[in-house]
C-alpha cells in the first residue's frame, strides 16, 4: 500500500519478526531510533506511506502483540540509556528500551531490586509498563504499573505529553496495559524496592492438587514475599494439580553477614555451565528428544517425585536472579519446542472458582489429548489500570506445543477453556495470547472499559496510526481493515 504521494518505504527495512513463541512470524518495515527524534522520522515515514506503526522491545511477547504484518515495527532497543539514578530514594528515570538486566544490575550494588520482575531478565521496560507485567509477588506488590511514577508519551502526532497519577491519569491508567495503542513511551519514572541482601530465604515443597495449591497459597501470604508453583500439567486426573510451591522471602537488615558481596552484580549473574562442566547454552539439545508427551510425561513424574521426596520442604538461600529468571537459566529452552513453537495460554480465575476451573482446563486438556508441557500457578490482586488483567485470585500459564498435527484440537480446546474460564469471571493477559477473538476479549473486559479506552484511543492517535497484529485481531472495529484471528500453524 503506497501513501497519497507515492511514497515507499525502503526495502531494506524490510525484515522477519518473529514472536517469542515462534508460533507466528510476518514480514514489516523494522525501525531502530536510539532519540525521539528518530522515533518522531519513523512516524513521518508510515503516515506518508499509509502504513501503521507496531512498537516492540525485547521481543517476550508469546504471541501477536508486538507483530505489525506489511507495516511498520518500531524496534526500541536502541532506547536504553539510564537518564537519572537517585540511589537514596530509589528512584530511576529511564528509556524505554532499558532492559530489565540493565535495570536489576544498575541498581542492586546500592541495595535496591525491581520491585516487581518477570521470568525473564530481556524483556524491555518500556514493554514490561505497555503490557503491565506482573511476577511471583503480584499478591503483594502489584503490576509493574504500581511502581511507575510517571512517563512521557510520544504520540501518533508527534508531540509528547507527560502522565502521572495527579496528571492526566486517564491516560496515566489506560497507556499502562494498554499494550502500545495509545502512543510509545520515551521517558519512564519507577520506584525501586530497598534490599538488605542480595539473597532470598526459598522453601520449595510438593503440593497434591489445585485445592491442596491455593490453600497453601492462602495460608503462606502474609509471611512469604513470592509464592509460585509449578504444576505437573501431564499427570493423569487421579493428581490433577499436583506440583511444587516455591516460597521467598527477603531477608532482613544484618541477616546476611556478607550483603555487600552478595549484593554484587558478579555475585548474581547465572552461571554459564551446570556442575562447572556442561555449557547450559546447550542443554536444550539433551532435552530434544524428550519433546514429545511421552518424554515431557516422564520428566514432569519425575521432578514431581523428586520435589516430594529429596526436595520436600528443603530451605536454602538463593541469589535474586536465580530465583527470578528461571526461563534464563537453560538459554534457548525454547528451541525444544520447534517445529512449530509454542503458545503460552494464561488465565487468571477468582480464588472461590480457581481450584475448579484450572481442574476443569486440565479436563478439557485431556479430553481433546492436547497436553501443556509446563504450567505455572500464581496468586494475583486486583488493581486499577484500565485493560487489567488482574483479578484477586490465581492464574494458571500453560505452555503448549504447537504442531500441525493437532492445530486444530489445540484450537478447539483452548475456546472450551475460554468459555469456563468467562463462566467462572476470569480475565486474560495480551502479553500472552495468540488465540483470543474479539467476543472473548470485550467479555472478560466489559464493553464500558472498551468504550473508555476506545475514547482515549480517537482522542491521542485520531488515525489509528497505532496498530498490531493483536490490536486488529482483538478489536478490529477500530480500523476499516477487518482483521481475523490467525489460525495456529506451524512457523514457515
Amino acid at each position: 500500500m503506497n501513501g497519497a504521494n507515492g511514497f515507499l518505504l525502503p526495502i531494506s527495512r524490510l525484515e522477519k519478526v518473529q514472536s517469542w513463541g515462534m508460533n507466528r512470524e510476518v514480514l514489516a518495515y523494522v525501525y531502530r531510533p536510539s532519540t525521539v527524534e528518530g522515533l518522531r522520522e519513523a512516524l513521518v515515514d508510515a503516515r506518508n506511506a499509509g502504513r501503521s506503526v507496531g512498537l516492540r522491545g525485547g521481543g517476550c511477547s508469546y504471541g501477536d502483540a508486538s507483530l505489525n504484518a506489511e507495516n511498520v515495527v518500531l524496534d526500541l532497543t536502541r532506547m536504553n540509556r539510564i537518564l537519572k539514578w537517585d540511589p537514596v530514594n530509589g528512584i530511576i528515570e529511564i528509556e524505554p528500551g532499558v532492559t530489565l538486566q540493565r535495570l536489576w544490575q544498575y541498581v542492586i550494588g546500592d541495595g535496591w531490586w525491581p520491585p516487581v520482575v518477570s521470568g525473564t531478565m530481556f524483556v524491555t521496560m518500556g514493554g514490561a509498563v505497555g503490557m503491565n507485567y506482573h511476577g511471583k509477588n503480584n499478591y503483594k506488590m502489584g503490576p509493574v504499573g504500581e511502581h511507575v511514577l510517571e512517563f512521557d508519551l510520544l504520540l501518533a502526532d508527534g508531540s509528547e505529553i507527560t502522565c502521572s497519577r495527579e496528571q492526566r491519569a486517564d491516560i496515566f491508567y489506560a497507556a499502562i496495559g494498554g499494550f502500545g495503542m495509545l502512543g510509545c513511551f520515551t521517558r519512564i519514572v519507577m520506584k525501586m524496592k530497598r534490599v538488605y541482601s542480595g539473597l532470598l530465604e526459598v522453601d520449595a515443597f510438593a503440593t497434591s492438587s489445585f485445592s491442596e495449591i491455593a490453600r497453601v497459597f492462602e495460608e503462606r501470604m502474609a509471611e512469604d514475599d513470592y509464592l509460585v508453583g509449578w504444576i505437573d500439567c501431564l499427570a493423569g486426573s487421579r493428581h490433577s494439580g499436583r506440583g511444587q510451591v516455591h516460597a521467598a522471602r527477603y531477608l532482613h537488615a544484618g541477616e546476611d553477614p556478607n550483603a555487600h558481596q552478595t549484593l554484587q552484580v558478579a555475585y548474581q549473574d547465572l552461571p554459564d555451565t551446570l556442575f562447572g562442566l556442561v555449557p547450559k547454552s546447550i542443554m536444550w539439545r539433551f532435552l530434544k528428544p524428550f519433546s514429545n508427551d511421552p518424554g515431557m510425561r516422564l520428566i514432569n513424574w519425575a521432578k514431581y517425585m523428586a520435589a516430594a521426596t529429596i526436595g520436600n520442604h528443603k530451605t536454602v538461600r538463593q541469589s535474586h536472579a536465580a530465583f527470578a529468571f528461571l526461563l534464563d537459566y537453560v538459554p534457548n529452552w525454547k528451541l525444544v519446542y520447534l517445529p512449530g513453537g509454542l503458545i503460552q495460554y494464561q488465565t487468571f480465575v477468582p480464588a472461590a472458582h480457581a481450584a475448579a476451573c484450572f481442574d476443569e482446563q486440565m479436563a478439557i486438556c485431556r479430553r481433546f489429548r492436547v497436553y501443556p508441557w509446563l504450567g505455572v500457578f500464581k496468586r494475583h490482586r486486583t488493581d486499577n489500570f484500565l485493560m487489567t488483567h488482574a483479578v484477586d485470585g490465581y492464574s494458571l500459564a500453560l505452555d503448549f506445543p504447537v504442531r500441525p498435527r493437532h492445530a486444530t484440537r489445540l484450537q478447539q480446546a483452548v475456546e472450551e477453556m475460554n468459555r469456563v474460564v468467562l463462566e467462572s469471571g476470569g480475565r486474560f493477559y495480551f502479553a500472552k495470547d495468540s488465540t483470543l477473538t474479539r467476543n472473548d476479549a470485550v467479555a472478560y473486559l466489559g464493553e464500558e472499559t472498551v468504550r473508555k479506552f476506545q475514547v482515549l484511543k480517537q482522542e491521542l492517535d485520531p488515525t489509528n496510526l497505532w496498530q498490531t497484529d493483536l490490536s486488529r485481531r482483538l478489536f478490529d472495529t477500530w480500523y476499516s481493515d477487518t482483521a481475523h484471528r490467525p489460525a495456529l500453524q506451524e512457523t514457515r
